[in-house]
């Protein structure tokens, strides 16, 4: 399915589970990066998906549609911005965080509704898809619970190479979200991984530091051994 001058729309057949993608320089630049369409979650589609740069993100009643913005938004792990009330928040630690200690329960609070939200993207067989692929060992979340241990803050994304790709994060109390996002950059410091993939670049993401960067230089900077 062709798109003019603006890239081609590649069709995946969810009987070929070997079906590749595309190049990403296929993808279309509008809507940001919209690759292909169908084929399924199963963890090796996932994996090669993410080794490329690509991500799903679709809602209930699509197909699944397949992503590779250019730019694309990035944070790198030590340079991160800690804003002064984020700071005071760091500094009063009423809670205690994890690291993928209830995997499942980060992603149906992502996949809550939201205040001004019609739905939401996380569906059920996005979340069976990220729950394989945390027994896999490819999948981390972060918890945050407050003074009474109850969650209250976490994201959860994909390791791969150099690159923890975030999928989605909330927050039930102020900042938690954000102090999830402290400390997941100081685990993945500690681990040499120097990027975290926002995907696509937002108000709220810039003012954590985020940058948008050539796509071409994301994959071959990071997801290139």
């Amino acid at each position: 399915m062709h798109n003019g001058n603006m890239g081609t729309l590649t069709w995946l057949d969810p009987s070929d589970p070997d079906g590749d993608f595309p190049p990403v320089d296929y993808a279309l630049r509008e809507p940001d990066g919209l690759l292909a369409v169908g084929g399924d979650l199963a963890p090796e589609r996932l994996l090669r998906a993410y080794r490329r740069g690509i991500f799903p993100w679709y809602e209930k009643g699509q197909p699944i549609l397949w992503w590779s913005p250019d730019p694309r938004a990035l944070i790198y792990t030590d340079q991160l911005k800690i804003s002064r009330s984020l700071r005071k928040t760091l500094r009063n630690k009423v809670y205690t965080v994890s690291f993928d200690k209830d995997f499942m329960a980060v992603v149906e609070a992502c996949a809550a509704p939201r205040a001004g939200a019609r739905g939401t993207w996380i569906t059920r067989e996005m979340m069976h898809a990220y729950a394989q692929l945390h027994e896999l060992g490819y999948a981390h979340s972060v918890e945050v619970w407050n003074g009474e241990g109850k969650l209250v803050g976490g994201l959860y994304g994909v390791l791969l190479e150099r690159v923890y790709s975030g999928e989605s994060m909330f927050s039930r109390e102020r900042d938690m979200s954000k102090v999830a996002l402290v400390y997941l950059a100081e685990w993945l410091k500690a681990r040499q991984i120097p990027v975290i993939d926002c995907q696509l670049p937002n108000p709220h993401l810039m003012s954590l530091g985020a940058v948008t960067v050539a796509r071409h230089e994301f994959l071959t900077r990071y997801l290139k051994s």
